[in-house]
């Protein structure tokens, strides 16, 4: 994806309309628990500012419906920013009609203003070309750095780039490209990729798309009892796929055809219910007694799988190896983050795709330890399924 960047354009006097991401989570007093999305978005708000660039920044907070609601108002995201940047924000109370023109005209440059929730109005998630040429009509230069919503063809994503000349992307993006895309064009192999989660149907376009990349597929989470199922092993009470039994064993041939490794775990944890109060125990996969439900990978699954790990140069996780919610049954996401930990500070290039990978990371403590954590559960996914992203295609090229 060779896309321009802030770094191909002239900044000094213009205004500058970003889309960033700050769909971060408040608490009941809307207070923002975790600020991860505003500091990734610094280096690009920092470089326009620091050029003279007036910048416009645009983001989308929860699912107001199409409706304005205090309650999911950017107006926290804004103080924060304008905490990290020891600068003023101002903060406009709506993100198109005439008084946000006034305001957005009376930028100096090097000084920011935050648009009000695009989501109040229900034109932006249907890429209302109106809306979209309204917004456009504030900024000079687009610049795309959210890169969790560039799968999305909304107003401020994909529509917008119709009425602005120079749309460009932010430096997130570029990161996220860079890393992701270098990951499906040209690993360094062995190339490992990891993917868990509860559902095969939720993986299979990964998986199809990843066996014409990658050496070794290492599978975990609750889609490993649909494998077990359908080469006829019993389950016991764990979560199983019925309809996607066909689909787990042509996944199988399709890796034995294609001389791609694709290891399942040899023992699994199981527990009576899925709970942290619940009994739990070690079982080989052939041994899970009935009415037990499997909720993570056991321990000789770790260590074969942290030797796949550490002996590898790129690796790419996507999703948990179990139940990692509940502490008790973390342990094996947690030795699949240890090892990814490893595997980086002897070189390897380590990728987590986002979401409850991401968000399990930060929990073990090793969110510093990877090379590249993707911001974008959803955008990642369809990145690694191989789907163009509307919101990046539309970039100037």
């Amino acid at each position: 994806m060779q896309k321009k960047t802030l770094s191909d354009i002239a900044l000094q006097g213009k205004r500058v309309l970003m889309r960033v991401d700050f769909n971060v989570p408040l608490d009941e007093s809307k207070n923002i628990t975790d600020d991860k999305r505003i500091v990734e978005a610094l280096p690009s708000i920092k470089k326009i500012l620091e050029s003279g660039g007036r910048l416009i920044l645009m983001s989308h907070l929860g699912r107001p419906k199409g409706k304005r609601n205090p309650d999911f108002s950017l107006a926290p995201a804004a103080e924060r920013l304008s905490r990290l940047l020891d600068c003023p924000v101002t903060m406009a109370d709506d993100c198109i009609g005439t008084e946000v023109m006034q305001q957005v005209l009376a930028l100096q440059d090097g000084e920011v203003i935050m648009l009000e929730n695009l989501r109040f109005h229900p034109e932006e998630e249907a890429n209302d070309p109106d809306f979209a040429r309204e917004l456009a009509s504030l900024g000079e230069i687009y610049v795309n750095d959210a890169f969790g919503t560039a799968h999305r063809a909304h107003a401020s994503t994909e529509g917008i780039t119709r009425y602005v000349p120079t749309a460009v992307a932010g430096y997130l993006i570029e990161k996220e490209l860079k890393y992701l895309g270098k990951a499906l064009q040209e690993p360094e192999r062995p190339f490992v990729a990891i993917l868990g989660g509860s559902k095969i149907s939720g993986k299979i376009d990964v998986l199809e798309n990843l066996f014409n990349k990658v050496d070794t597929v290492l599978v975990g989470g609750a889609m490993i009892f649909t494998f077990f199922r359908a080469q006829g092993l019993a389950t016991g009470n764990s979560l199983v796929e019925d309809n996607k039994l066909e689909l787990a064993v042509s996944l199988i041939e399709q890796a034995a055809q294609k001389n791609i490794r694709l290891l399942l775990p040899v023992d699994v944890v199981v527990a009576g219910e899925i709970s942290d109060r619940a009994e739990s125990h070690t079982v080989s996969v052939d041994a899970i007694p009935e009415g037990m439900i499997g909720v993570d990978i056991g321990p000789a699954t770790r260590e074969l799988y942290r030797k796949e790990i550490t002996g590898a140069r790129t690796v790419l996780w996507n999703g948990p190896m179990g139940v990692f919610e509940i502490d008790r049954f973390a342990e094996g996401t947690f030795a699949i983050a240890d090892a990814l930990s490893e595997a980086t500070a002897t070189g390897a290039t380590t990728i987590i795709g986002g979401g409850d990978s991401a968000a399990a990371v930060a929990k073990a403590g090793l969110a510093g330890k990877m090379t590249h954590i993707s911001t974008g559960g959803g955008a990642s996914l369809e990145f690694l399924e191989g789907k163009a992203l509307p919101g990046i295609v539309a970039l100037n090229d």
